[in-house]
């Protein structure tokens, strides 16, 4: 059974997200994602500065089973991506609550609602 962190949010694509206390976003792949995924091999993060919608592909990642895109769950601005992940996307298998991907600024009347909590996120993936 996969760990489910209760201090998180999540979307119906497998991310985590945690709300920074300056109001950003961070953004990772759950614990069921990876497990899915398999054998991460390869990770294509977002160009910081990029302004993004919700629901966009902003990267990719490749395992050894498939490769699919990352979207990102908000509308807003890439401020910060994790290069040390994109150096070594193993540590998405190992420890997925700790390796977050980007992190992102919401736009002006965005929302970051419409995301899962913990219990509801468990219904999810079972």
């Amino acid at each position: 059974m996969s760990s489910i962190p209760a201090d998180l949010e999540y979307t119906d694509d497998h991310e985590w997200v945690r709300t920074e206390s300056d109001g950003r976003l961070t953004v990772g792949l759950t614990d069921y994602a990876q497990n899915q995924l398999g054998d991460i091999m390869l990770l294509e993060l977002p160009t910081v500065g990029k302004r993004v919608k919700a629901g966009e592909g902003v990267g990719m990642v490749e395992s050894v089973k498939v490769a699919t895109e990352i979207y990102t769950p908000f509308t807003g601005e890439i401020v910060e991506i994790n290069t040390d992940a994109a150096d070594v996307p193993e540590d998405v298998n190992s420890d997925p609550y700790g390796t977050w991907l980007f992190r992102i600024k919401l736009a002006a009347g965005a929302s970051s609602d419409g995301l899962l909590d913990a219990a509801a996120y468990q219904k999810l993936v079972g």
